[in-house]
């Protein structure tokens, strides 16, 4: 038996409000064993590993470091709406700051 036919396969497919920043989060603890595209709102990552343990401890990683990497985005993004809105307050004269 080659070891091409013992090769264990696992898909990981997660959908994302910005996948695609989501995934370039997630480049950089990618291992040659992991292929990620992007599709749309969606993160698909394809591990691929000559045994179960090593295929289980792959897709761990993975889906532990793409929840941080979600959540900091998402974090990120409610940041930036926060700050917009302070600033859009600020120049149309909503909100008298010399008080």
């Amino acid at each position: 038996m080659s070891d091409d036919a013992r090769t264990r396969t696992a898909t990981v497919r997660t959908r994302h409000a910005d996948a695609s920043l989501v995934a370039a989060a997630l480049a950089p603890d990618e291992t040659d064993s992991m292929t990620t595209r992007v599709d749309g709102d969606a993160i698909e990552c394809v591990v691929e590993r000559p045994t179960t343990g090593g295929l289980r401890s792959t897709v761990d990683d993975h889906v532990v470091n793409l929840r941080v990497a979600d959540r900091i985005v998402e974090r990120a993004r409610t940041h930036l709406a926060t700050d917009d809105g302070a600033r859009r307050s600020d120049t149309n004269g909503d909100t008298d700051t010399n008080t």
